[in-house]
């Protein structure tokens, strides 16, 4: 049986993939706590940035969403297919387009802040009460090193 990735993108002002994205969104929040933007902040985000889409077969797997400056607002993927690089494949994406990459993550979410850190984003600093329900971030930056622009680089290829 063959698997197909198939990246898709939604642009600045297109939502065609817009709800999916919010249902796995929604579906992570449900289960592991984070994640927690309400539905018009989302969606708002949503169309004023890129969001670049994986999807296995016809399943979306994950999302990065991102602004023009390089942050990246939301990413996302699904909790049963983590560990299988769509996450870094989608982090790749984002960094063959800028030259920093930059984030937020809940400072209590270790299997994210661990993501991060082993794809070469560093801490920062934390900021308290950064969060609606006043939990602390980490603020995360993936700096212009060449040589890792380009291991990420591959993954896109693969």
């Amino acid at each position: 049986m063959s698997v197909t990735v198939e990246k898709r993108v939604d642009g600045p002002g297109a939502t065609e993939y817009a709800d999916e994205a919010w249902e796995l969104k929604e579906r992570i929040r449900r289960r592991e706590g984070v994640l927690k933007q309400r539905k018009r902040f989302f969606m708002d985000a949503y169309r004023r940035a890129t969001t670049h889409l994986l999807y296995l077969d016809t399943d979306l797997v994950g999302f990065a969403t991102v602004r023009r400056d390089g942050y990246i607002l939301f990413l996302a993927v699904a909790p049963e297919r983590r560990g299988e690089g769509f996450g870094r494949r989608l982090v790749a994406e984002v960094a063959e387009e800028h030259r920093t990459v930059t984030c937020h993550a809940r400072a209590t979410n270790d299997p994210a802040l661990s993501f991060y850190e082993s794809i070469g984003f560093e801490i920062k600093r934390r900021i308290e009460s950064y969060y609606e329900d006043d939990g602390d971030a980490y603020y995360l930056r993936l700096g212009p090193d060449e040589r890792l622009r380009d291991r990420l680089s591959e993954l896109i290829r693969r």
